[in-house]
């Protein structure tokens, strides 16, 4: 009879078999009231099934990470249920939890629109009251086809049919309505509790292919209670606030257009940003022992062929056929194949390496134009891209190395926080499972020498090798994964990369595939919400403007700029006639972070009034104390003095 092993390390022996609603009861009262699941081997079930073999059991409350998904999951039922009680012969298809909430999709001749979501709510609000238990029942293949078409439901009925035949078929029943679902479910629907909302509407095809019907997508969002509920809604009122599209506008940074989507069109505010992020980057690389390449844009598909990627990645490249040649050629969608050519020059010796190789190479994806979002997911971008060629010996120190290199990199930047996941083998990836072996291998020794603490993202994995994904967090709570550290044993040996080492034997090298900011597209639409455009002075487009009170001081003005741009800031010069309060709005929604305003008085005294972005109180100042100030904060944080 089971032995169960509890959290704590102590043991529960029962005589027969025990469902984890029982046992709950049987460690006490309290865990009864606050179990919602439980994790039975690692694997998440429901309270009602039964243990009949020794094992090991956590029960999940509404304070652990997992009850999110559940109440997402549940909510989405408790959607569904609504639906079809107020729109007799609305079908049911698939409603999963996804991030932030769930979403359930509807067949329906009229699509449903956000005027109706007050009386689906109030209706989940009555199904979440009446508590009623989530039941799992097992049926038959026949008859459960048979349940949901004589119901119309034809979308179910569909989905089981396509089911594997050694599939058992579950169904989850709540009151009088049920549905085809795997589960797990917690105890009842009161468990979903009341921190949900409703968010949009969208359309979407039936099992995502344009030639099916087109089916009514519901969106909700879920959470443990009403204080989580607003903090998530505060955090997207913000997220709209800070959208990068909306202050690129404002503060005439790019633009985007049909005739080249997917496509930025840097403003020459925009492509300041742009460099100057560019020239830190550069420097960082350069003092970190980076060798700086270019390589070519368009590539034969015979190199794509021999690398992979043509097997792997062809759907997502763009092809250039050129007819008097009969050849077929790509635009690059990553810079390694390039970089192995440029290893493979000459004869390389174990004297060179670590070799680290940088581009920051220009690269072109095909993107569905429905996930195109600003500058933030484009079909053109820049990677800060380089490959490390280095021995099995030097791929934990290169990995340390790396690391601290981009913790660095993002302080400055203004993230001192970031998370790391460790992605393991895809289930499409070249290379035998042994060559997976070892690099996994590799890289977690990598990570517990450089001190690298991860979560692992199973199946997440480059094709060809295992990786680090370096996640940021935001001012708003948000992540963004952008950094990269990829272990690769397949490339090099596919391409026929070698170096003679030191007893003279030919060997491949391993190559680390890394990458700080990701993309600089991406990267600085997430910078440009983070900081809701208020950059620090030294990344900011422009630095300063100087603005007169009076036409008498304008002579003054530009003596006064042109000392800013000594020092190497970017100053405009506001000589308009408006009223000083009317310039100053006009500078700060265009997010200028210093206004220098200057009159009679400060011409006479050589002074200026320096006034910050979002902020009230002037700082009246010497001219050359107010210069000195801003071109020591315009400095980059990597050529400042220690």
């Amino acid at each position: 009879m089971p032995a169960i092993m509890l959290p704590d390390g102590s043991v529960r022996h029962f005589d027969a078999p025990v469902s984890g609603a029982a046992l709950a009861r049987a460690i006490g009262p309290g865990l009864a009231r606050a179990a919602l699941a439980m994790k039975l081997d690692g694997r998440l079930v429901d309270l009602s099934t039964t243990i009949g073999h020794d094992a090991s059991v956590v029960f999940v409350t509404r304070r652990d990470p997992e009850a999110l998904g559940l109440i997402r999951h549940d909510a989405a039922h408790v959607l569904a249920e609504a639906v079809q009680s107020l729109y007799p012969g609305t079908q049911v298809t698939i409603g999963p939890a996804i991030e932030n909430g769930f979403y359930y999709d509807f067949a329906r001749n009229e699509p449903f629109t956000p005027e109706d979501f007050p009386p689906i709510e109030a209706k989940m609000r009555e199904i979440v009251a009446a508590n009623a238990p989530f039941v799992r029942e097992v049926w038959e293949r026949d008859a459960a086809i048979a349940f949901f078409e004589a119901r119309g439901e034809r979308f179910k009925a569909e989905l089981i049919r396509d089911l594997p035949a050694s599939e058992e078929i579950s169904f989850y029943r709540q009151g009088d309505w049920v549905d085809l679902c795997r589960g797990p479910h917690m105890r009842t629907t009161g468990d979903v509790g009341t921190a949900f909302k409703l968010m949009k509407v969208a359309g979407a095809y039936w099992r995502g292919d344009h030639r099916n019907p087109m089916l009514s997508r519901i969106y909700g969002t879920a959470w443990r209670d009403k204080a989580e509920l607003d903090a998530y809604l505060h955090m997207l009122e913000e997220a709209e606030r800070r959208d990068h599209r909306r202050i690129g506008r404002e503060m005439g940074l790019f633009h985007l257009q049909e005739e080249a989507v997917g496509s930025v069109f840097w403003h020459p505010k925009g492509w300041r940003l742009y460099r100057r992020t560019e020239a830190y980057m550069r420097r960082r690389l350069d003092a970190a022992g980076y060798q700086e390449v270019r390589t070519p844009q368009l590539v034969d598909r015979s190199l794509w062929e021999a690398s992979g990627h043509w097997e792997k990645f062809r759907e997502h490249m763009f092809i250039a056929s050129v007819e008097d040649e009969a050849r077929t050629l790509a635009l690059k969608p990553m810079n390694c194949p390039c970089h192995v050519q440029i290893f493979r020059q000459g004869v390389r010796s174990y004297r060179e390496l670590p070799l680290r190789m940088a581009e920051f190479g220009s690269c072109h994806r095909y993107e569905p134009s429905g996930a195109l979002h600003g500058i933030m997911r484009v079909r053109a971008f820049t990677q800060d891209d380089a490959h490390i060629f280095c021995t099995e010996a030097q791929v934990a120190p290169e990995t340390a190395r790396f690391v601290a290199l981009l913790a660095s990199v993002y302080r400055d930047l203004g993230f001192p926080d970031f998370s790391v996941k460790f992605s393991d083998r895809p289930p499409v990836r070249a290379g035998s499972d042994e060559v997976w072996d070892k690099a996994e291998a590799a890289l977690i020794e990598a990570c517990r020498l450089a001190g690298v603490e991860y979560t692992l993202n199973p199946g997440e994995g480059a094709f060809y090798g295992p990786k680090l994904e370096f996640v940021l967090r935001d001012a708003i709570g948000r992540e963004w994964q952008c950094g990269t550290l990829q272990v690769d044993y397949i490339l090099p040996d596919r391409l026929d990369a070698e170096y003679v080492a030191e007893d003279g034997t030919r060997r491949r090298p391993v190559m680390l595939h890394r990458a700080i900011l990701g993309s600089f597209e991406r990267f600085l639409g997430v910078m440009i919400e983070h900081y809701a455009g208020r950059f620090p002075l030294w990344l900011a487009p422009v630095q300063a403007v100087v603005t007169t009170v009076v036409s008498d001081a304008d002579e003054y003005a530009a003596e006064v700029a042109a000392a800013l741009r000594e020092q190497g800031l970017v100053v405009e010069v506001d000589l308009g006639r408006e009223k000083i309060t009317a310039k100053i709005r006009e500078h700060s929604l265009a997010h200028v972070p210093v206004i220098l305003v200057v009159g009679r008085k400060e011409a006479e005294a050589r002074t200026v009034a320096l006034r910050r972005l979002g902020g009230e109180a002037q700082d009246v100042l010497p001219l050359d104390e107010a210069v000195a100030r801003l071109a020591a904060e315009a400095t980059p944080p990597d050529l400042r003095s220690a």
